[in-house]
C-alpha cells in the first residue's frame, strides 16, 4: 500500500512499531489497522536515496490482509503493457 506519513506519524511509527500514517483529508493521524484489526506490525524502515520515500517491511496478522479488499496487498492487479488498458488480477506470493 502507499500512504502519506509526515515526521509526527514517523515518529509514532517508531515508538509503536506499528505503521502509523497521516490522513491529509481528515488532518489526523491513523494506525493501519485502527478500524479492520489488520495492524501492521513494523519490522523495518529503509529509506531512499534522496530521503524523501520510506518502505516499511511489515509482519501481517495471521491470516491477515494490508488491503481493505482482503488481499495481502493492496498491488493485486497487473495492468496491460499495450493494446486497450486492462487490469488483470494476480495473486501475490507469499
Amino acid at each position: 500500500m502507499t500512504a502519506f506519513m509526515n515526521a509526527e506519524a514517523l515518529e509514532a511509527t517508531r515508538n509503536s512499531k506499528r505503521a502509523t500514517f497521516f490522513s491529509r483529508s481528515r488532518q489526523r493521524l491513523w494506525v493501519k489497522g485502527e478500524s479492520s484489526g489488520n495492524f501492521l506490525a513494523v519490522e523495518e524502515i529503509w529509506v531512499d536515496c534522496d530521503q524523501d520515500c520510506l518502505v516499511l517491511r511489515v509482519r501481517l496478522p495471521d491470516g491477515g490482509a494490508a488491503c481493505h479488499t482482503g488481499e495481502r496487498s493492496c498491488f493485486y492487479r497487473r495492468m496491460t503493457l499495450s493494446g486497450p488498458a486492462k487490469l488483470e488480477r494476480r495473486p501475490l506470493k507469499a
